[in-house]
């Protein structure tokens, strides 16, 4: 199934956002909506061609093993375009077609990168209610008082050279303030990319997704990172053959 909405246009064409899903037929009690990532400043269209966004379809194809409903969000720009937050508001779009689709169901946010700056930026959606951010692009200053009463996970690369992993855990600290259910992974060897490590990467994810949706069957390894106090829940090492 793909969605498709007309939000405006600009020279006379018109920029869609689009939703691609792993999608029952029937009303689900639980979604996940993924998040990929783009650049700081870009009125390029996103395109399915774009890297940012085939990196993600293999974890939206994964997570489906894990949630009944998968929505992965093509933005209408590949940028975020402070002060308009372009994929802010069409993942605010994309969380109010969930909404109706399967009104009532908890979502989980999955988001690289911008992506991930996009997913903790919509968490004070009533329907949010668990965010994974991986390699997430933060700035200083970001808002962490959304995330209020929502499970939190970061994970970034230690050779990470396109956003600061010092960064996400600076902002891990102030979230844990707001929301004790903050932890943070560190995935050594591995990059921006995720490519290197995919597998525990992946494997990570469906991890907090089983937790999210089903709190019996919350993962020992993310349960312990949740419940430590800072730093050591923020600075965990991910453990190579994470499935």
């Amino acid at each position: 199934m793909e969605i498709v909405s007309h939000l405006h246009s600009d020279a006379g064409r018109v920029r869609q956002p689009s939703i691609q899903s792993w999608d029952p037929p029937t009303t689900a009690d639980s979604a996940v909506l993924v998040l990929p990532g783009g650049r700081a400043r870009s009125r390029e269209p996103a395109s399915r061609a774009n890297l940012a966004y085939r990196r993600m379809v293999p974890f939206a194809r994964d997570t489906s093993r894990t949630a009944p409903v998968v929505w992965l969000l093509r933005y209408r720009y590949r940028g975020w375009n402070e002060p308009d937050l372009d994929p802010v508001r069409d993942a605010r779009w994309a969380l109010a077609r969930l909404r109706e689709r399967h009104p009532g169901a908890r979502v989980a946010l999955v988001g690289h990168s911008m992506g991930a700056r996009t997913a903790l930026r919509i968490a004070d959606d009533p329907a949010v209610t668990a965010v994974c951010a991986l390699a997430p692009w933060i700035e200083p200053g970001e808002p962490v008082d959304q995330l209020r009463g929502r499970a939190v996970l970061l994970a970034h690369g230690d050779v990470d050279r396109w956003t600061d992993p010092r960064a996400s855990y600076r902002y891990a600290v102030r979230a844990k303030q707001v929301t004790a259910a903050t932890c943070r992974f560190v995935v050594h060897d591995s990059g921006h990319t995720m490519l290197r490590r995919r597998a525990d990467w992946s494997g990570l994810v469906r991890r907090f997704l089983r937790g999210a949706f089903h709190p019996t069957a919350t993962d020992p390894l993310i349960a312990e990172a949740m419940t430590a106090p800072a730093p050591r829940g923020l600075s965990v090492a991910l453990p190579r053959g994470t499935r």
